[in-house]
């Protein structure tokens, strides 16, 4: 039996619903504090950064035919890999209870029944999604999708053609800092891009366009949530869509929003677990991840996600680069032994090169250096023309 793999299309739909999400426009806020212009420039320097590494994320998991998490043990070893799989388990199942959060808290101010209710009714909704599946969810995500653009767009102009005053602005944010926010959310999805494209009919070709249509409907993102805070002066959401005066409109948008995105990171949980226990499946670890991420939601407060977006960045920041260098230049592959301990050291460099960097600001961010540095010391020590235990790709097609 053939196995049916995804369009073009259903690849560009998936990062659609990843990008139209309550966290990218609630960390466009943050750049309000540099005015239009500036934010605007920062906005797309960070996304041209960022949607470039998740486009040579993808390819490397399309090309292979393996999940973001088996590339992994490519450039790490078998073992090796799967202390990245349960980093990216332990951050997937931190991502969940986060959105979850951020969605029922900004439902809840739109239409108050309570913040629990709002938890369990957006933890269904992911549930459902995931019981359909992604092979199945083209139609309901053509459905989904229609409505979130449309209602996006309702929202965009009510904001931009708000005629308030707005907020006075103080430049309290650098360029760099803001950057960087803006690499933040695409690399957010490093170690998830590949469980997608490798289910592609054209593997870099759905790299190219999952990269493409995310990095466009983030930036919109983040312009709705940098223009709400300047032209509306709010920077919560709940308190922008009741300004803006699209009560229902903006509480479909919170829900639907929070379920097409936070789907992806309750998935790639259940995938991403399948590299650690290759009996069990992934599945229902992805309803798990959705069940817990739910009363994670309800237990714990989680109002400040930039700790852990640049935590997720000096993590997978490092290890991407590696996996770049070594599959892109040195053509090499690990994952017959149980650590490539050379990979490893030059991994726990640049994990604290990252946060070292964090403290000097560069204008491009500090996720650039760190992955141009790792890379170079990844092609130093292992020898631009001495690749090892190369495989070979063939017949993927482009």
């Amino acid at each position: 039996m053939t196995e049916r793999r995804t369009s073009l299309f259903e690849n560009g739909l998936i990062w659609f619903g990843a990008a139209v999400s309550l966290a990218e426009i609630l960390t466009g806020t943050y750049l309000a504090p540099l005015g239009f212009g500036k934010g605007a420039a920062a906005i797309l320097l960070g996304h041209i950064i960022g949607c470039g590494l998740l486009f040579l994320a993808g390819v490397i998991g399309g090309k292979t035919r393996k999940s973001a998490m088996e590339t992994s043990k490519m450039s790490f070893g078998k073992i090796g890999g799967m202390f990245f799989s349960l980093l990216n388990i332990l951050q997937l199942f931190g991502w969940t209870s986060i959105m979850i959060y951020d969605g029922a808290i900004a439902a809840d101010g739109i239409w108050s029944v309570g913040k629990t209710i709002w938890c369990i009714i957006i933890g269904l909704l992911i549930i459902v999604w995931i019981a359909v599946g992604i092979k199945n969810l083209e139609k309901l995500n053509i459905i989904a999708m229609s409505a979130l653009f449309i209602l996006t767009i309702i929202m965009s102009v009510v904001i931009f053609g708000s005629s308030g005053a707005g907020s006075e602005i103080f430049e309290t944010m650098s360029f760099g800092a803001a950057v960087e926010l803006s690499i933040a959310m695409p690399l957010s999805w490093l170690p998830l891009i590949s469980d997608y494209t490798r289910e592609a009919k054209a593997p870099v070709k759905a790299s190219a366009v999952s990269a493409a249509v995310y990095g466009i409907i983030s930036c919109w993102m983040y312009f709705i949530g940098m223009g709400a805070a300047i032209f509306t002066g709010e920077y919560d959401i709940a308190a922008i869509v009741l300004k803006t005066g699209i009560g229902v409109v903006g509480l479909i948008i919170v829900v639907f929003s929070t379920v097409t995105t936070t789907f992806l990171d309750a998935y790639s949980a259940g995938v991403s677990s399948e590299s650690v226990f290759s009996k069990i499946n992934g599945k229902w670890i992805a309803i798990g991840a959705a069940a817990l991420g739910t009363v994670g939601a309800i237990i714990f407060p989680m109002d400040n996600i930039t700790d852990f977006l640049y935590l997720i960045g000096s993590v997978f920041a490092p290890m991407i680069a590696i996996q770049i260098a070594d599959f892109f230049f040195n053509k090499k592959n690990s994952e017959e032994c149980s650590f490539d301990w050379k990979n490893l050291v030059i991994w726990t460099v640049g994990f604290i090169l990252y946060r070292l960097l964090m403290r000097v600001d560069i204008p491009v961010g500090n996720t650039l250096p760190d992955m141009v540095i790792t890379i170079i010391l990844v092609l130093a020590t292992k020898g631009f023309f001495n690749p090892v235990s190369a495989k070979k790709i063939e017949n993927i097609p482009e």
